[in-house]
């Protein structure tokens, strides 16, 4: 398999082939201290592994609790953990789950797992496949994931025998996005639509700043806001869109989100998952990123000319902000030069490719050992 990019592998005519068609164990949180994007990031790959008949079953510490009817809406199985990944007892607690669903792969995924965590689950026969987006640690997995532009190859530590998934190929994108790509190959006349969307982790509060700015913004006559209803300000930015009349709306909801990337002439984001799915659709993006590993993708998609980098979230002024959104609107071959470079950075079928990989590892052919001599007394 190769670490850049497609996987291929021969099967040789004297190997013992396994083939274990066990369902798929994701082991991710969904906290606001540790963030959404990870465990949203494997309701994607699950979708994916649903697609090749894989069942699928989350061990999931969730808060609030009404994320568990997001896993149940996609046809997963959820366990509920009973403490945050990484935290005392959590790894024996998936253990025990490793043991009972006798799984084909367990996915882990979040900023607390160590590499002895992973290397527990592996020492019990069963593949690891690791989601990561940081390169902290040493991988003792069969595969590690890295659905964003960057960290590279070079970024990352692994033991013998673990592929690497990562880059533009691999990105996880939804199918309420990949359905609007072919819908939103021409842009739509105006008025002059935004979208705001910074992701399922807005941890430097941007969703409510931007979106107060864009509405002293002349130009922009629109503003759709994208985000979940667990968003720490969601009752606060509903309240902002009521009494903007009518220019500010806030989607939570799939199927109106589905109308808005169609219409909309570009978006506010971080560099994150969000910002890959928006390439898929060729949304001119403005990119203000908060994590290190937002910006190193939101810096390759700026290289790309899918997106202009304006940099850290934190940093950029009101001045600075309307002066880039005056460049975008006014200027429809900019809109146009960027949504193209997106469409061909990114084309939606990441998880599938994920899939394919996993699968071949699970079907690989092991050489059958031979017998041993036995000695007569």
């Amino acid at each position: 398999m190769s670490a850049r990019a497609g996987v291929t592998v021969g099967l040789a005519g004297n190997a013992h082939m396994e083939v274990k068609r066990g369902p798929i164990l994701f082991r991710c949180d969904a906290t606001p201290e540790q963030g959404y994007e990870a465990f949203y990031q494997c309701l994607s790959l699950a979708a994916a592994l649903q697609r090749r008949r894989r069942g699928t079953q989350f061990l999931s510490y969730l808060e609030p609790l009404s994320l568990a009817q997001v896993i149940h809406r996609g046809n997963n199985d959820w366990t509920p953990a009973e403490s945050a990944l990484g935290a005392i007892g959590d790894l024996d607690a998936t253990l025990r789950e490793v043991r009972r669903t006798a799984p084909a792969a367990v996915v882990v995924a979040g900023a607390t797992a160590t590499a002895d965590y992973m290397a527990a689950i592996a020492e019990t026969g069963t593949k690891v496949l690791a989601l990561d987006n940081a390169a902290a640690i040493e991988f003792p997995c069969a595969i590690v994931v890295n659905p964003l532009l960057a960290p590279g190859m070079k970024a990352y530590r692994y033991q013998r025998g673990t592929q690497l998934l990562l880059g533009r190929k691999f990105a996880l994108v939804r199918g309420v996005f990949r359905r609007q790509r072919t819908i939103r190959a021409t842009e739509q006349p105006g008025p002059f639509r935004a979208l705001v969307a910074f992701g399922d982790d807005d941890f430097a509060d941007q969703t409510m700043i931007r979106t107060q700015q864009l509405l002293e913004m002349a130009k922009v006559d629109k503003i759709s806001i994208a985000c979940r209803t667990h968003h720490p300000r969601y009752h606060e930015l509903r309240d902002l869109a009521e009494d903007s009349g009518g220019r500010v709306e806030v989607v939570t909801e799939p199927k109106e989100l589905m109308t808005r990337l169609v219409r909309a002439h570009f978006a506010l984001t971080s560099g994150d998952a969000w910002a890959l799915e928006m390439c898929c659709v060729g949304i001119p993006q403005l990119v203000l990123p908060a994590q290190p590993a937002h910006t190193l993708t939101a810096k390759r998609m700026d290289d790309e000319g899918a997106a202009t980098f304006l940099g850290a979230a934190t940093d950029v002024t009101y001045e600075q902000l309307e002066e880039a959104i005056g460049v975008v609107l006014d200027d429809p071959m900019e809109r146009l030069g960027m949504s193209r470079c997106a469409r061909n950075l990114i084309d939606g079928r990441g998880g599938d490719r994920i899939v394919n990989g996993l699968e071949i590892i699970l079907h690989s052919p092991r050489v059958r050992q031979p017998a041993q001599l036995r000695i007569a007394a």
